[in-house]
């Protein structure tokens, strides 16, 4: 199995100098199996690159897993270049939105308003499906096998593990680790101290023994403080994580976008010493655009 990393940045694309080494451009994830078959999970600003690069292999079918239906994780797919080539397949799963009451097609109606986009879908030359997925109920991608897991986030937010040939990744999209918002002496914190334990044991789960973990760490531990319940992990919670789920290779993503590559590297080197390597550890890394992963 093949990871690459198009685009690793979170909330918005940030290119320029200072961002030249890890990559300006918003979270995109191509996986290929042993086979082959395409996935991709989300479609920021890095799904464009990607998209040309596929222009050399048509017709192409593209099973594209949206973990959310913010921004910075779906503004690139009216710019994906097979939809405008006939004979490729774009078929877009993600979830059911309880508050506006429909399924990820609503994603590209919005997108492709005349008011926002000069193209109507009507006039994509592509075949378009839409999937809309069941949380924890697997499903069939040629010879893998995906399954989305509800996460933590202001909006429905899947994780997805992928496994195929004995080989498994997982990516928690935008996530916020659940947290406890009672204090110790209010009558309401044990139980709901229990559903927190529940969220968190169900999200472990679906980690639990990955070759490859892909997780947000928007923030060092002291900036969290400021942002807590915006929706995003830690450093340190993306390696509790991986540690908790003897996961093999942690990589953090979803780069905040004003730290610069410099600052970035800085920020790493203090989590790799404030959580120094133990026996059984995974490997820990920077995502970086661009840069793939055999496994």
């Amino acid at each position: 199995m093949k990871v690459k990393f198009w685009g690793v940045r979170g909330s918005i694309a940030s290119p320029g100098p200072k961002t030249v080494r890890y990559g300006g451009n918003t979270t995109c994830i191509e996986i290929r199996t042993d086979n082959n078959e395409l996935i991709i999970i989300d479609a920021g600003t890095g799904i464009f690159p990607l998209s040309q690069s596929l222009l050399g292999e048509m017709p192409v079918t593209a099973n594209v897993l949206i973990t959310h239906s913010h921004w910075d994780h779906i503004q690139g797919l009216p710019f994906f270049v097979p939809n405008f080539i006939p004979g490729n397949v774009l078929r877009l799963h993600g979830a059911f939105d309880p508050v506006s009451g429909k399924g990820v097609e609503q994603i590209m109606s919005v997108q492709l308003q005349y008011s926002y986009f000069p193209v109507r879908e009507a006039e994509m030359k592509a075949r378009i499906e839409y999937v809309t997925l069941t949380p924890q109920t697997s499903f069939q991608i040629g010879s893998a096998t995906v399954t989305p897991y509800l996460l933590n986030h202001p909006v429905i937010n899947f994780g997805y593990r992928v496994e195929a040939n004995g080989k498994s990744v997982f990516f928690t999209g935008d996530h916020e680790p659940p947290y406890n918002i009672y204090e110790p002496e209010d009558r309401e914190f044990a139980e709901y101290q229990r559903f927190v334990d529940e969220r968190n044991a169900g999200i472990l789960d679906g980690i639990k023994g990955v070759d490859v973990l892909i997780a947000d760490s928007s923030y060092t531990d002291a900036e969290y403080a400021s942002k807590k319940g915006w929706g995003h992990g830690t450093f340190s919670t993306s390696i509790r994580y991986a540690r908790d789920a003897h996961a093999k290779v942690l990589f953090c993503t979803h780069h905040e976008p004003t730290r610069s590559d410099d600052a970035l590297d800085a920020v790493f080197a203090k989590v790799l010493a404030d959580n120094p390597h133990q026996p059984g550890d995974p490997a820990i890394h920077l995502a970086r655009e661009g840069e793939f992963f055999e496994f």
